[in-house]
């Protein structure tokens, strides 16, 4: 399933399963005009409430036949060099309006036939870590968090950075962003597991191409009543933040750092000068850790697809490969390569959760 359209892709499993209710509609439209289905009260009312539930998304079936076509008639108008600059511009910003109104039907059949969970408008917390691969490692986990935080921004999703360890030259060793909004964990929860880079790193003279890794943990947060944490269980530790931030990072104990003792989880905040907005940051991040143990345990008898489909941290292989001589991504999950690495680094991941959320 090499270099695929999101046309091309749709047209594998979710569009047999639309083109199959599309089928199942018509059957319906056809029993509900036999007399010996007319006679029969309790099956006609049955087969019309069926009809009624599968109308919307035959419908649009049919309509995105229709634009399918109509896509591939412009197409050749445009490409026709016997024809005049003017049509042939004419066809081109007819195709535009045509191809745009074939995403937003497959959108929209997405969102029918795979109905949302219940968890994907909690907020998300996303962890990432940097992997194999010295520096490098640290710069490409710093390249991903850019990368998330830009798509959080196209989807009206706000982010905020709740802990960060910088490697000093400009990339991370870990980082965790609080991602808040409508869909905000539906969004990413597919983006848990190892992802591997391969490039030439800034630092390599002889232009070889490196192989690094990164890891990222993504998890919905957790109220306050979902999980209880008696203060007795906490050791509160403050001291001087470090780095950036003027003369009072240094001089004032506005660090916060809080162990769980039960658990031995242990979650540091720094980013603000307040020591009880750094403190309040930090129970956030603490608790959402201590219920994601807990939901771990409960899934561990669970399989592994079903894991990585709920945000438990999977991390045991590779999902996704980003090669950037050849400004190529691919997702080992469905098989989708894209020859689009630019954008998708600059936060367009919509063919790719689009994609995995069809599957």
């Amino acid at each position: 399933m090499a270099n695929m359209t999101k046309t091309e892709l749709r047209e594998g499993g979710l569009l047999s399963r639309w083109e199959a209710i599309a089928n199942k509609y018509d059957t319906f439209n056809d029993q509900l005009t036999d007399p010996a289905v007319l006679a029969q009260t309790t099956l006609l009312v049955s087969l019309t409430k069926e009809r009624a539930e599968l109308e919307p998304i035959a419908q649009m079936f049919g309509e995105h036949r229709r634009v399918l076509e109509e896509i591939a008639e412009a197409q050749l108008m445009a490409e026709d060099e016997q024809l005049d600059p003017d049509m042939r511009r004419l066809a081109g910003e007819e195709l535009q309006g045509l191809e745009s109104r074939r995403d937003a039907l497959e959108a929209q059949v997405v969102e029918l036939l795979c109905p949302e969970d219940e968890g994907n408008n909690k907020n998300s917390f996303i962890e990432i870590r940097a992997g194999t691969g010295g520096g490098e490692a640290g710069l490409f986990a710093g390249d991903l968090l850019r990368m998330y935080i830009r798509f959080a921004e196209t989807k009206g999703l706000r982010t905020e950075l709740m802990e960060s360890h910088e490697t000093g030259i400009g990339g991370i060793k870990e980082a965790v962003i609080l991602v808040e909004g409508k869909g905000a964990f539906g969004f990413f929860k597919y983006e848990s597991g190892v992802h591997r880079v391969q490039r030439v790193p800034t630092t390599e003279a002889n232009g070889r191409i490196h192989t690094s890794t990164a890891t990222v943990a993504v998890m919905p947060e957790v109220e306050e009543v979902e999980v209880q944490i008696d203060s007795k269980d906490l050791r509160i530790d403050t001291y001087c933040s470090s780095g950036a931030g003027g003369q009072s990072v240094n001089t004032t104990y506005s660090a916060v750092r809080i162990t769980h003792i039960p658990t031995g989880v242990v979650v540091t905040c720094q980013d603000e000068r307040s020591q009880l907005k750094n403190r309040t940051k930090a129970m956030r991040t603490l608790r959402t850790r201590i219920g994601d143990a807990e939901r771990e345990k409960q899934e561990a008898s669970i399989a592994q697809e079903r894991r990585s489909q709920v945000g438990s941290g999977e991390r045991s292989e590779k999902i996704r490969t980003y090669n950037f001589p050849q400004n190529r991504v691919t997702d080992h999950r469905i098989g989708m390569t894209l020859h689009k690495l630019d954008r998708v680094m600059e936060g367009d991941l919509d063919d790719l959760v689009t994609a995995l959320k069809a599957q």
